[in-house]
């Protein structure tokens, strides 16, 4: 048997000669990759990497130090797949020092903040002190309450990336279905629908989206159900058009002429046939939702504290652009940049090799 060239599979080929989508691709795939394992990548596995350390704030990249880690005596035990999700709890406290010294009963550190000595109990470390204190080096620096902002930006990356996934499935959900109705039944219950997604689209998208968040309160999933519910609308109108154009081929006249109910028709017929269009929008559509939740959550309404999220973290250090520290603002922002361009050459990159004239 010789090997079949179906469309797909000559799309797939195209898209494998195309470096920039691949590149693209790979990139996107590693930013999923660590979106999901953050807690397992992040140097602070804490919850919301939120370990402070006032007395190292702002340092920049590639800062150092000592740090002593006061155990708590409530040892509470959490399950590893609970770490995974949410991070580990804070139940100790990390002091950044200078030096130490073990004495016979007694641990005495030096602050690196103002200098003073500062004594422990052995006890306290289980005769072992060494155990408890180790050496951190902060890859990209500290914000302003002395977090690590590589772990920040890390775990940030599960909101921006996430949020693409759940807003993008919601679009689907809702635009598919009313796109194709409209396209296919025409008339009167076209005239509603185009009605319908014409106010919505003459309404600002971050203000709807702002509008929908107050409605439903502030907080990670109310984020992703508003930028969803506010992305439908593109993908309708794609449907439509192309549903409009399909249903007058022959083979939906056959379906109709063997009695085919008009859901089937739609769904297994006609919406198989284009799905080309709506990868494309749905690419366009997830760097979109990024760029939409970086502007919630740097008005403050998105994702909230300590919730690590891109937009927050521009937030929280715009000011230090003229302070002379620019890197807290700049890095979240070239994360923010680099991740939407990946989807957007993706996107072009997909029109260009699903397209069946070229």
């Amino acid at each position: 048997m010789k090997y079949s060239n179906s469309l797909w599979q000559i799309a797939i080929k195209k898209f494998k000669q195309s470096k920039t989508g691949m590149v693209s691709f790979g990139y996107i795939l590693l930013c999923g990759f660590v979106a999901v394992f953050c807690y397992i990548l992040a140097p602070d596995n804490s919850n919301s990497a939120n370990q402070m350390h006032l007395e190292i704030h702002s340092k920049p990249p590639g800062f150092s130090t000592q740090l002593l880690e006061i155990p708590s005596l409530e040892k509470d035990k959490q399950h590893w797949f609970s770490i995974f999700l949410q991070g580990k709890k804070n139940s100790s406290t990390e002091i950044p020092i200078q030096s130490y010294t073990i004495l016979k009963d007694e641990l005495e550190v030096i602050n690196l903040s103002d200098g003073l000595p500062k004594k422990f109990s052995l006890q306290l470390f289980n005769n072992q002190p060494e155990h408890y204190i180790k050496h951190k080096t902060f890859w990209l620096g500290t914000d302003k309450y002395g977090r690590d902002l590589f772990s920040r930006l890390l775990i940030g990356a599960r909101i921006s990336f996430f949020i693409g996934f759940i807003a993008v499935f919601i679009s689907l959900l809702v635009g598919i279905p009313i796109g194709a109705i409209a396209g296919y039944f025409g008339g009167k219950t076209d005239a509603f629908i185009m009605w319908l997604i014409n106010i919505t689209w003459s309404i600002p998208t971050l203000l709807l989206v702002i509008a929908i968040t107050l409605a439903l309160g502030k907080g990670f999933w109310q984020v992703f159900i508003a930028v969803g519910l506010t992305m439908w609308v593109e993908v309708a109108r794609v449907v439509r058009g192309q549903v409009i154009t399909t249903k007058q081929q022959q083979y939906v006249e056959a379906a109709k002429a063997l009695g085919f109910s008009d859901l089937r028709i739609i769904f297994k017929h006609i919406l198989p046939n284009i799905l080309a269009p709506i990868i494309v929008i749905s690419a366009a559509n997830f760097a979109a939702a990024i760029l939409i939740e970086s502007g919630l959550s740097f008005l403050g309404i998105g994702a909230q504290p300590p919730t690590p999220s891109w937009g927050a973290m521009i937030k929280n250090h715009y000011n230090y652009i003229i302070l002379g520290k620019p890197y807290l603002a700049l890095i979240p922002g070239m994360a923010i940049m680099s991740l939407v361009m990946a989807f957007m050459l993706l996107g072009n990159t997909l029109r260009d090799t699903l397209d069946v004239k070229s």
